[in-house]
């Protein structure tokens, strides 16, 4: 299944922890997409996600029932590791 990076951007901080990531997972099950993990921006106004779906439109049905943002998305194939290798993304 192809992997997704997904930025947030909010008008407020991202509160941690975060008390509606059940109801979130809840939600990314109906719609067939798994969240794996978010870094937060310092200011926490920013979130990175990466997530595994079929595909970016599970990803937007998902963010839009959950009543979050989902700026940008970019699919992605691998990571480039320090030693210049390419590593999967799992």
């Amino acid at each position: 299944m192809p992997y997704f990076i997904i930025e947030r951007n909010y008008a407020e901080d991202v509160p941690v922890p975060l008390e509606a990531a059940a109801d979130i997972n809840l939600i990314n099950d109906e719609e067939e997409v798994r969240w794996l993990y978010s870094f937060l921006s310092v200011d926490r106004r920013k979130s990175y996600c990466l997530y595994e779906a079929a595909s970016m439109e599970a990803i937007r049905a998902a963010a839009v029932r959950a009543g979050m943002p989902a700026d940008v998305i970019t699919e992605v194939d691998g990571r480039m590791m320090p030693t210049g290798n390419l590593a999967a993304v799992s």
